[in-house]
């Protein structure tokens, strides 16, 4: 019987780096897709405001985007195959678990900005073949996320009421993502049913994502009245709760501008005029919910909130309320939308250049990659 006992035996070297590179990503949880999800959206948003951002601009933070998540997507899988403990420890935690919802987020935001801005490098035919790639692989993500995560809450997890966090809505708003992404690739179906099939399938995951909120929100907030600020550590996750706001008016306002090439002027009329009675509202109390975060957030940093990767959470829900509000000013034409959508972009970018300087230092000192204390 052959055996591998007089094999040549890896050198000490290889193996210690063998061995390092696996150790370094044992506690990589899916909360890191979140950096993804920020840094994809910045260019997405600033291509879509009503004075686009310079495109050489866009198309260098998409090239940062797509180049994070190939790392990352690697990373994540020697975590699984070197990690498994880990791996399944995280699906069983909690706090952990609803961060698998980012992962179908980051496969949707960097798809969508490569159809968007990636094209001018990559060219359009493979623009759309990547996009409708990462589109599919995103949103059977998210529509396993968005069931399975919950499910593990209700049969395995155990929760006390006052452990009701923002994070919950991230497996839940994977689809809505899905939702605003559609439109993108729509012109590019056959005309007809397959058009059709995408406009109506993407207004499902909107009322999929859309009641799936409206279920956790009051658990959220009935959550901070009764037991009062969240930990400091995860104060910036009440950001988290624009993500679905500012994406379901995306979506709206993506999917009305697309309707008339899909159905019938009876209903592509009716989408038209959807997109500005739900998201003018909608808008409206993203930013009253925005100014209660931001109170918090001063509050927590005040309090002593120092950086965690929980910061990203100021990112890509922001930008979803960019290209909702951008969304609205092409509908309605008002000058005061398109101010809002600017001032948001600028508060993005902050936020992005903010946290990803101290992610790269938290990289480099180790902090971030050690085992949670």
């Amino acid at each position: 019987m052959a055996t591998y006992s007089s094999t040549r035996t890896p050198s000490p070297s290889r193996t210690a780096v063998d061995t390092g590179t696996r150790a370094t990503v044992r506690h990589l949880g899916p909360n890191w897709y979140a950096a993804v999800m920020g840094i994809s959206i910045v260019a997405s948003a600033g291509a879509t405001l009503p004075h686009p951002v310079p495109r050489p601009v866009t198309v260098g933070v998409w090239a940062i985007a797509a180049t994070a998540l190939a790392v990352l997507l690697c990373a994540r899988a020697v975590h699984w195959i070197h990690h498994r403990d880990q791996a399944r420890s995280h699906l069983l935690d909690p706090r952990v678990a609803p961060f698998y919802g980012c992962l179908s987020m980051a496969l949707l935001a960097v798809g969508g900005a490569t159809l968007l801005v990636g094209k001018d490098v990559i060219g359009e035919r493979a623009a759309i073949g990547v996009d409708a790639v990462l589109f599919v692989a995103g949103t059977l993500v998210g529509l396993a996320a968005s069931t399975a995560v919950p499910y593990l809450m209700v049969a395995r997890h155990k929760i006390a009421l006052d452990e009701a966090s923002p994070v919950w809505l991230l497996p839940v708003v994977a689809p809505m993502v899905s939702a605003a992404q559609g439109p993108a690739l729509l012109p590019h179906l056959p005309q007809g049913q397959w058009q059709e099939a995408m406009l109506l399938a993407s207004y499902a995951m909107f009322g999929i994502s859309l009641i799936a909120t409206f279920v956790m929100l009051p658990l959220i907030f009935g959550r901070l009245v009764v037991h009062g600020p969240l930990p400091l550590a995860l104060t910036p996750t009440l950001f988290l709760v624009l993500g679905p706001l500012g994406q379901s008016t995306t979506a709206v306002n993506a999917l009305a501008d697309v309707a008339p090439d899909a159905i019938s002027q009876d209903y592509a009329s009716a989408f038209s005029a959807f997109a500005v009675v739900y998201g003018v509202p909608v808008m409206g109390f993203a930013l009253l919910w925005l100014a209660l975060a931001l109170s918090l957030v001063i509050r927590a940093r005040r309090a002593g909130m120092g950086f965690a990767m929980t910061w990203w959470g100021f990112t890509f829900p922001v930008g979803t309320c960019v290209t909702g509000a951008a969304g609205l000013a092409r509908h309605t034409g008002l000058d005061a939308y398109s101010w809002l959508a600017t001032t948001l972009y600028v508060f993005l970018v902050a936020a992005v250049l903010v946290a990803a300087v101290n992610t790269l230092r938290g990289l480099f000192n180790g902090k971030l990659l050690a085992a949670p204390r």
